[in-house]
């Protein structure tokens, strides 16, 4: 093969080479600019983002309201005692609007540890580790938990409870949109749980578990 072929074919493969190299070094490299894709696979759709405008619409409002009359779907619950914690527009209800069960109050003491415990506690009398943390840090802006086991709490409807954890209260936020229904009941059973616990006597007790109670 004459020398001169050999040289073009030899630039030839090391210009072949160049496009994976830049692109290897765009997609392992920090930068501002977007990286080099050769498959997009929708990472750069057009999209609106949050609290922008839109010459699409009318409005000129990027994010869209539902349609009036419209619910998402499974959201639609006609018992307003189970939704809402009320009967009518202004009285908690006073008993659950669901079986009273092992599972569920089982399922809320779940819920409860992972949504309510790091302010009020494990034990729900206000000693959660954002709590702690708060206290310890004395910036003198942090408004303690309730005590859930308080005669204050223990005195509410469980209408009340369940009413807080979708909605918020002072400046508890609202937990509805991260809890379902049933799983804000499933809260308020182990809360009442809680209360019992703290308030608990050895009569409470099963007659076939107290001695082992007592022994100790």
């Amino acid at each position: 093969m004459p020398r001169i072929i050999f040289y073009i074919l030899l630039v030839v493969v090391a210009l072949t080479l160049v496009p994976a190299g830049m692109i290897y070094k765009s997609m392992h490299s920090r930068k501002s600019s977007t990286r080099i894709q050769v498959v997009y696979d929708m990472d750069q759709q057009y999209k609106s983002k949050t609290q922008s405008t839109s010459a699409f619409f009318a409005d000129g409002v990027a994010m869209r309201q539902h349609p009036e009359g419209t619910v998402a779907r499974g959201r639609l619950y006609a018992d307003d005692a189970f939704a809402k914690g009320f009967e009518g527009d202004t009285i908690f209800v006073e008993s659950f609007p669901i079986p009273l069960t092992r599972d569920l109050v089982n399922r809320g003491q779940e819920r409860f540890d992972i949504f309510c415990a790091t302010c009020h506690g494990l034990s729900g009398n206000g000693n959660g580790l954002v709590h702690l943390r708060a206290a310890s840090l004395g910036e003198g802006t942090w408004t303690p938990p309730t005590d859930l086991t308080g005669q204050t709490v223990v005195e509410r409807p469980v209408g009340h409870i369940y009413n807080t954890i979708k909605n918020g209260i002072r400046s508890m936020p609202a937990y509805g949109p991260q809890i379902d229904p049933e799983d804000r009941w499933a809260i308020a059973a182990y809360v009442q749980a809680l209360q019992l616990s703290r308030n608990a006597t050895i009569d409470d007790v099963p007659a076939a578990d107290r001695a082992a109670l007592q022994k100790k």
